[in-house]
């Protein structure tokens, strides 16, 4: 069974940084990527970063490429996103899943395999 488990949010005021983490077990292959999606109160699940685990390829939303980091630990099977220089706007629940297909590396939202989420709040 695939299991995707989010950590490492949390309150931050604006400016500040935060390192979130999710751990894939459960997944046979060695070929995939992750994506990492937001979703605020009132609007619809974005893209905010995917990467590739074989080649480290990535793609970024705009609204946070500069800001945001995706990275990869294939001994760990974990996925990072360094947030840096938060804004209020970043608040949302940080969800990432694993997409076969790799879609997420040109923006698409869809995958397979979803975590729970895990709470950002960045205040002014």
């Amino acid at each position: 069974q695939v299991q995707l488990v989010e950590s490492g949010g949390g309150s931050v005021q604006a400016g500040g940084s935060l390192r979130l983490s999710c751990a894939v077990s459960g997944y046979g292959y060695s070929s995939y990527c992750v994506g990492w999606f937001r979703q605020a109160p009132g609007k619809e699940r974005e893209g905010v970063a995917s990467i590739y685990t074989i080649n480290s390829r990535t793609w970024y939303a705009d609204s946070v490429s500069g800001r945001f980091t995706i990275s990869r630990d294939n001994v760990e099977k974990t996925v990072y996103l360094q947030m840096i220089s938060l804004k209020p706007e970043d608040t949302a629940i940080y969800i990432c899943a694993v997409d076969p297909s790799c879609q997420v590396l040109d923006g698409d939202t869809r995958a397979k395999y979803w975590g729970q989420g895990t709470q950002v709040t960045v205040s002014s």
